[in-house]
């Protein structure tokens, strides 16, 4: 058993620390959602009422928060309350700048550290089928493998500091490009005549194979455990996907990269946000490039 403070309770840290209380952890949780700690609270997490009272002896500290500014500021914080040696790792999707700089913050404070990002969504984070993408050293990541473990199916070391980072969101702008795709092709199937479950059929054991067309299929039917098939109740948000999105060009920008694609997406995604639709699901997307076409 590990002592865990799990920072962050919220639609995917609140799950990950439930999780992590499963597999016989005793954890400690703060969020500053009255209704996030409470709902930690009812899973078998100790909710803390201050950050400092959560990770106070905590042997490693669990980060899962929306922006870099917020895992910056929190690490500082940390950093002068946690014992030398503790492991902190922030499973937040953030810029990979930032990313080094809460490893440096807390190799400042002796302390090994991961950026260890997640992909699957509330689904996969309730389930404990999360894969962690991790950046830190290779003494970090083996620390750090039998906590995740009690949170995710697949782990993966993908370098040094901030590499963590730099793949998911890589992935991520794989994941957007793609869904746009499988949505265009669903919407030319459907004014050509083809039923879903034909475009489906074929496809899916076909070249067009991919996992936002086999696991996520934007059209009721093909997929029963799809958004789709639930007015679109996020599994993971448009307004999400657009964060990474943005992240991706940011991160192509500063590099010199050339993401032509990744870019489209990131402003078709931006223009679905503007429509208010941020909340839905990204497959959801599919309505609005419907529109487009009507346009």
């Amino acid at each position: 058993m590990t002592k865990i403070a799990f920072v962050g309770l919220g639609n995917m840290g609140g799950p990950m620390a439930a999780n992590l209380v499963k597999a016989g952890h005793a954890v400690a949780g703060f969020d500053l959602s009255e209704t996030s700690r409470a709902a930690a609270a009812a899973t078998g997490v100790s909710a803390a009422a201050t950050l400092a009272e959560a990770v106070d002896g905590a042997e490693c500290v669990v980060t899962m928060l929306p922006k870099g500014t917020h895992v910056l500021s929190v690490w500082g914080e940390l950093c002068g309350l946690v014992e030398a040696g503790t492991l902190l790792v922030d499973s937040s999707t953030i810029d990979v700048e930032n990313a080094r700089r809460a490893h440096a913050l807390a190799a400042g404070r002796g302390c090994p550290s991961l950026d260890a990002p997640v992909s699957g969504g509330t689904g996969g984070a309730a389930a404990a089928t999360l894969t962690f993408m991790a950046g830190g050293t290779e003494a970090a990541f083996a620390q750090a493998q039998p906590i995740l473990a009690a949170m995710g199916r697949r782990i993966v070391h993908c370098g040094g500091p901030g590499a963590g980072q730099a793949a998911k969101i890589c992935n991520n702008m794989i994941l957007g490009i793609s869904m746009i795709g499988v949505c265009e092709a669903f919407a030319l199937g459907e004014k050509l005549g083809l039923s879903h479950q034909a475009l489906f059929d074929v496809a899916s054991t076909s070249s067009g194979q991919c996992w936002s067309l086999t696991s996520y299929c934007p059209v009721p039917g093909p997929v029963p455990a799809s958004p789709a098939n639930s007015g679109y109740k996020p599994g993971f948000a448009a307004a999400l996907m657009l964060k990474d999105l943005t992240l991706a060009q940011e991160a192509a920008l500063s590099t010199g990269a050339a993401t032509p694609l990744g870019g489209l997406a990131a402003q078709l995604y931006g223009l679905f946000d503007r429509q208010g639709q941020g909340g839905r699901d990204f497959s959801a997307i599919i309505e609005m490039l419907r529109g487009l076409e009507e346009a």
